[in-house]
């Protein structure tokens, strides 16, 4: 089996998520987050873009219900040792599989917790789910459960962060090496990514945002692949990912020269991030992060520029993005803890002139303070 942590550590997890569970009278936990499993078990599959769960009751019994793809996928990553499959046919519905296996395990007329907030609990699914088990138990939502615990790394998952972080940063390497007027944007996104992949990275669990010109000002992907011209402007947003784990970048590069606007916007870019910095310490909330970072900019005049979130925890997460629970934004009372991992983002555009500046760097929340884990220059660089 390619596991990724020790015996300890996914006993450990295992006995965190059994007293949360306790402490809400679950009974049982049926995962649809694909980042749940992977935590829990090591199971690592893109296979829950269709109907997964991984239940788990009180009494310690863990049960994975999946697509006959995923048999030998569980059996490889992960230390499931009971897996169960559906099979794929005209009109199947697996929560009657799912059913089977609840009536295994006592579960009738029992407390039984749900993620929902999971990419793979389609409208469709989480309908079936419901329909399934009324009048047969009472179930709640409980999305955050195992996420609350995951927020939070633990010291073999710090490793992981730090490789990551490491790939990010050779990426970067790559792209102001071949950032440079009559450049295909694709050749600086192939370097990129070939950076991280030829270290032993993952892809990311969402694709890196690249945009030159008009496209500068995007915050997603788009599918248009420009050549860079004379005088342009690049922005990149890219991480580092090793073991599904994340640390993200951010950077707009001026092509040529740059505009005095940009070198505003840049100062102002610095000094949010630098202020967000001392402010992401233990005992503080993220808003209260945010908030700073909001005040920075509007006090230089860029409240129209900036956007309403800063920023988001990293972890092991998988497609469709990498973002992770909880946001950087106004009011939010998530309280910082050592072991926390932000990736803070300073993104300002400038639609009237149509310039963009961004700067974006991952943390790590330590007993005294953070650390930032890349290790690139944050100056302005202009190719």
């Amino acid at each position: 089996m390619a596991l990724h942590f020790s015996k300890e550590e996914f006993q450990k997890r295992k006995s965190d998520v059994l007293r949360k569970m306790n402490e809400q009278n679950l009974d049982a936990l049926l995962m649809f987050r694909q980042e749940s499993m992977y935590w829990l078990t090591g199971y690592d599959t893109f296979g829950y873009v269709f109907f997964q769960t991984l239940v788990l009751d009180k009494d310690g019994n863990v049960v994975l219900l999946t697509r006959a793809p995923d048999l030998r996928q569980a059996q490889n990553t992960s230390n499931i040792q009971d897996i169960r499959i559906w099979v794929d046919k005209n009109n199947s519905n697996p929560t009657d599989d799912l059913k089977i296996i609840l009536n295994e395990l006592n579960l009738k007329k029992k407390k039984i917790g749900i993620e929902y907030e999971a990419y793979g609990m389609t409208g469709r699914n989480a309908l079936k789910l419901n329909k399934s088990l009324e009048n047969y138990c009472e179930f709640k939502d409980e999305s955050e459960l195992i996420t609350e615990l995951r927020v939070i790394k633990s010291k073999e998952e710090i490793v992981y962060v730090k490789k990551a972080a490491e790939l990010a940063d050779n990426a970067l390497d790559e792209a102001w090496k071949y950032t440079k007027a009559g450049v295909n944007e694709a050749k600086i996104l192939a370097e990129m990514q070939k950076a991280v992949l030829e270290s032993g990275g993952d892809y990311p669990a969402n694709d890196y945002i690249i945009g030159s010109g008009h496209n500068a000002l995007l915050c997603r992907y788009q599918s248009e692949k420009r050549i860079l011209s004379n005088r342009d402007q690049l922005s990149i947003e890219w991480a580092g990912a090793y073991r599904h784990y994340h640390s993200a970048m951010f950077r707009t590069i001026p092509i040529g020269k740059a505009d005095p606007k940009h070198i505003k916007m840049h100062e102002a870019c610095v000094e949010a991030l630098t202020n967000c910095e001392k402010k992401l310490i233990p005992g503080n909330t993220v808003g209260e992060v945010f908030d700073l970072h909001a005040k920075t900019f509007d006090d230089l005049g860029y409240n129209k520029a900036r956007m309403n979130a800063c920023g988001y925890s990293l972890g092991s997460t998988f497609s469709p993005n990498w973002m992770d629970w909880p946001m950087l934004y106004t009011g939010n009372p998530y309280v910082i803890q050592p072991g926390n991992v932000f990736f803070m983002h300073m993104i300002l555009m400038d639609s009237v002139n149509e310039l963009a500046m961004n700067l974006g760097e991952t943390y790590l929340v330590t007993e005294n303070g953070n650390e930032r884990l890349g290790k690139q220059k944050l100056d302005l660089v202009v190719l």
